[in-house]
Parts: structure tokens; sequence; C-alpha cells
């Protein structure tokens, strides 16, 4: 399955049933009835394969399919759709851009008043969600309710697209590059364990689904493949930097959800290291991955989360290098491959 097509499904947190139906059948395609596909009542889905050596690790591998996004309240008397975020979104980042409403697809543009009409007060400030609406092209309440009924989920409308030195340009690069790793693990993998490849659901709200999928697999190690913030561009000075695209997997040590279990991240620099994949620490301490409810799950769990960096991360174009994700893939092999060792 290619990233542009896992990019291109609309999955926001709560709603992630396209994205869920594409990787199932993937996941069929791809164990040829050789293991498990089944979801569970939250919506994550699993892809398990049984072990072949008695005594190994039970290994949990998981991505997130879900993404940020946005939900509608209601409409206005003027037709104009009023909503609030799924996930972190910096209303800054959204004013004017285009959008996907509802199963239909509807058409829209993120509304904010024109720069000319600004009072210096609100030049000043940063828009918040109460000054924005969506805007579909309809005069009525009544009209926009019908095409877009309260509770109705909007994507970002941008299209994939291949750019510059390497990179990638998409909506959803955070987490989809984590499934496309994920889909190449369940592939390629050779793991003499139990391998049980999770794509989780509501990462971006609190990662509810990762709780979820935790108790049910009760896993002996986890590995959380990410997108994470890069923080490398313009001016940036180094020491702010949280990851460089083109570096390679990053290697967290912790976020603000998980401390990265000290044996098993040392065990993925040293693999990286020993055979030559491109690979780098996470600078920074911030953010919540699905480790933080993992890791303390069953009577604690090493964890460990690898990501690939990405530019503008939870915006409506995020960028990455396909180096990064190749990178992480490799790396994410090698480790289960020395994990199998033990």
């Amino acid at each position: 399955m290619l990233l542009s097509e896992l990019t291109a499904l609309r999955g926001v947190s709560g709603c992630e049933d396209e994205v869920r139906a594409a990787l199932r059948k993937e996941a069929e395609r791809i164990l040829g009835g050789r293991g498990r596909v089944f979801t569970d009542t939250i919506g994550n889905l699993y892809a398990c394969r049984d072990a072949r050596e008695p005594g190994k690790k039970r290994a949990m591998v998981c991505a997130h399919m879900d993404e940020v996004g946005f939900i509608i309240r209601f409409a206005t008397e003027d037709g104009l759709l009023r909503f609030d975020c799924v996930g972190g979104v910096d209303p800054r980042v959204i004013a004017s851009r285009r959008v996907l409403v509802g199963e239909n697809r509807v058409p829209g543009v993120i509304g904010f008043k024109a720069v000319h009409l600004m009072s210096d007060e609100e030049m000043k400030k940063a828009p918040d969600y109460s000054a924005l609406s969506i805007d579909i092209g309809v005069s009525t309440k009544e009209e926009a309710e019908r095409l877009c009924p309260p509770g109705s989920y909007a994507t970002f409308d941008t299209a994939f697209m291949e750019m510059g030195d390497g990179f990638v340009m998409s909506k959803a690069l955070d987490d989809r590059v984590g499934c496309f790793v994920l889909l190449r693990v369940l592939s390629e993998s050779d793991y003499p364990g139990e391998l049980c490849c999770v794509f989780t659901v509501q990462e971006e709200v609190g990662s509810r689904g990762a709780r979820v999928a935790a108790r049910r697999i009760q896993p002996d190690i986890a590995l959380i493949l990410e997108g994470t913030t890069a923080n490398d561009m313009g001016d940036v000075p180094v020491e702010k930097q949280v990851a460089r695209c083109g570096g390679g997997a990053v290697i967290s040590l912790m976020d603000r959800s998980a401390i990265m279990d000290a044996q098993l991240r040392a065990l993925a620099k040293q693999t990286a290291a020993r055979r030559g994949i491109p690979a780098q620490d996470k600078r920074a301490v911030a953010g919540g991955t699905d480790a933080g409810p993992i890791h303390t799950s069953c009577g604690g769990v090493p964890s460990q989360v690898m990501a690939v960096p990405c530019r503008y991360i939870h915006s409506p174009a995020s960028l990455c290098r396909l180096s990064d994700i190749d990178a992480l893939g490799a790396l994410t092999l090698a480790l289960l491959e020395e994990v199998g060792k033990q």
C-alpha cells in the first residue's frame, strides 16, 4: 500500500472507519491466512502472528491510524458551520484552508475575518475557534445541517505530493508514516515470538485505543512507531531543534507520557550503529504518545518510541523525507531481530 493512499484516507480520532477498512484489507492480504486480523470494540485493528519458538517475548508494535481534525457543533442561521478541534490543532495555521466535511466529503473553507476589517487589538491576537467557521457555500442553517449535521467530522483537503530533495508533503503524516512502516514490519519481519501489529485509534485525544490494546495483548515489549515534530527549519538554532529531516529514524528518550526503557533504547541505538541505519536522538521532551498507557499496563511493559521527523506537524500540510521513513522501517525490523535473539 502506497503512503499516498494512506494519507488520502480520512480518519479523525473517533471516526477511523475508512482507514481501518483499508488497513484491514492490506493486513489480510499480507498475512494470507498465516495469522489473525481482528478489531475490538473501541476500533483498534490487530494483525497477529503466533510464535514459532516458545519462550520468546510477545512483541507489540503499534502505530496510530487517527489524525487531527475537526467536528461540527452546529450551524448558524446564515449557514456557517461552527466547529471545534479534535486533537491539537493550532488555530493560527488553519484560516482559509480547504476542508472536506462529513461522509459525503462536502468541500468547505475555514473562514476568518478579513485582515483589513480587524481592529488593532484583533491584529495582535491569534484567532481562537470561537472566531472561526467553515463555509460550505450555503445560506441557511437548514441546508448547512442537512449537508453537514452536527457530529460530522472535517479533515484537511491536502493532496499528497513529492517535492524538493526527497521530501513528501501531505496531511496526516502523523501517523500514517507509522502505519506505512507497520505494514512493512508485518510483511517482512521474521520475529520468532508472537508478533502483534496494532493500528490504534484515538491517540490524538489521549491514546485511548492503546490503553485498550495493551490490556488485550499483554505484551512483553512494545515498539511505538510515530511521526514527530522536527522543528529544524529556517533560523531555529541547533539546540532548539527536535530532530533533523534527513537524519534518519528518531529514537526517543522521554516524552510527557513515558520514559523509554533504558535497555531497549540502548539496544535500538546499538543496532542502528552496528548496521549502519541512519538514526538520531530526539532532543525535546514534549507531547505524548501511545507509549504512555502501554508502558504502565500489565505490571509494566518495556517500551520504545521511534519516529519519522515531520515539519509542520498537526497542520494542513506536513513535510518529511522518504529516507527517514525507510530508516524507521529498517531499524524496526532490525530491532525486532535483535530482541528475537534474546
